[in-house]
């Protein structure tokens, strides 16, 4: 899809952000169209030159770039600007002139520090939208803490809830509060640019790590709040109040049935040639289900092992809820995942067969986004401080100087 097609075409998104959750939201600008410019630090004294995750092993793609990097940057541009130097400061401001949002995910104290907020920026651009994705946010007593996304976890009761009853406490198997974290950022941006549009005027935007992991609770929350009521680790995933709703043992793995409504609960018992059991009084309602849990697995196991979890498939499938349950190499070897346009290939230098990753789960008009690899370190630094009408020379003298 062409870039004047795409919903952000002609935003332009100053990026100052490193590593994961950060890139995750500017990533999703990215590939909807928006120029995002990320503002990435020359190489100093005992660090490399830009974003940390160009780093980030095992895998890397030639000098300063890495898979991990690639991840979360594909369709980005890249300025290598020290903006803590008084020329690299005038030369940020200029950017900002043009600029729809400054976006970035350092700690909670560093945007007042760095002059990235709204207050900062507005004197030179009113309709500036600053988004700051921090631990903690940019007031209250942990605005200096760092924080990761296994921190949030377990502080929001996560790894409490993860896992077999009985077993130590486990964290998710991917760092979903920086990917949720960034997801929440780039709405939130989206909606300030929209507002911003409406209004002329900017705003600040902030969302921390742990306030989004502590709204993922959702209705365990709601239930604890108001009832007392704590949600407990189920056996084999399950849902904490409907059943069957949890995985099955099949003659070759597991499958994930769904029963949420009492029509799938029927048609189940129908498919597995078992249609008794909707009325018999111990199954015939919700409640009678969970409470007599124990009872209807030990009913279902055997039958669900009588069939390998592909043959259980293509009984239940579009019938009953259910998915096999993959491994992480199943997953992505998936047919279906290709089949729908699931895998998105780049043209990177470092791979002439293309670099493969997913795609993006959005759609417009139908078609998956496309995109370009992320950029080398500082690649863009002429062309994009040409347009503010710095020279080539002067570029070679900030070089120089380390200003970029």
């Amino acid at each position: 899809m062409t870039a004047p097609h795409l919903p952000l075409a002609g935003i332009r998104v100053l990026a100052i952000e490193q590593y994961g959750a950060g890139p995750y939201a500017t990533m999703h600008l990215a590939d909807l169209g928006a120029e995002v410019i990320k503002i990435e630090s020359p190489a100093r004294e005992g660090a490399p030159a830009g974003d940390m995750s160009r780093q980030s092993g095992p895998f890397f793609l030639g000098d300063n770039d890495s898979q991990f990097f690639q991840t979360f940057n594909r369709g980005k541009r890249s300025v290598s600007l020290e903006i803590r130097t008084p020329r690299g400061r005038e030369l940020l401001l200029k950017l900002v002139e043009k600029a729809d949002a400054v976006a970035n995910n350092l700690r909670g104290d560093q945007p007042a520090r760095l002059g990235l907020t709204y207050d900062d920026l507005k004197s030179v651009n009113p309709r500036i939208v600053c988004a700051h994705l921090s631990g903690y946010g940019r007031t209250g007593p942990r605005t200096t803490w760092p924080a990761y996304d296994y921190l949030a976890q377990s502080e929001a009761g996560y790894l409490d809830i993860t896992g077999e009853p009985g077993t130590p406490p486990a964290r998710m198997g991917l760092s979903m509060i920086d990917f949720m974290g960034g997801v929440t950022a780039a709405f939130a941006v989206s909606s300030a640019l929209l507002g911003a549009y409406r209004s002329g005027k900017g705003c600040d935007i902030d969302v921390t790590l742990y306030d989004v992991a502590m709204h993922q609770l959702t209705y365990p929350a709601t239930w604890y709040l108001n009832e007392g009521h704590a949600t407990e680790r189920r056996p084999r995933s399950g849902h904490p109040s409907v059943v069957p709703c949890e995985m099955m043992p099949t003659a070759d793995g597991w499958i994930f049935v769904m029963c949420i409504t009492a029509r799938f609960w029927t048609m189940l018992c129908e498919k597995i040639g078992q249609p008794a059991l909707t009325t018999d009084p111990r199954f015939n309602g919700f409640a009678e289900r969970r409470a007599n849990r124990q009872a209807l697995i030990d009913i279902l196991d055997p039958i669900f092992r009588t069939q390998t979890t592909s043959q259980w498939m293509s009984v239940l499938a579009g019938t009953v809820p259910a998915a096999p349950v993959l491994t992480l190499p199943q997953a992505l070897d998936n047919p279906y995942l290709a089949e729908t346009g699931g895998i998105l290939k780049l043209a990177h230098p470092a791979r002439p067969d293309g670099l493969r990753m997913i795609a993006s789960p959005i759609r417009v008009d139908g078609e998956r986004l496309g995109a370009t690899p992320g950029p080398a370190c500082g690649a863009d630094t002429e062309a994009v401080l040409g347009e503010l009408g710095v020279s080539a020379g002067d570029i070679a003298a900030l070089r120089q100087s380390g200003v970029c």
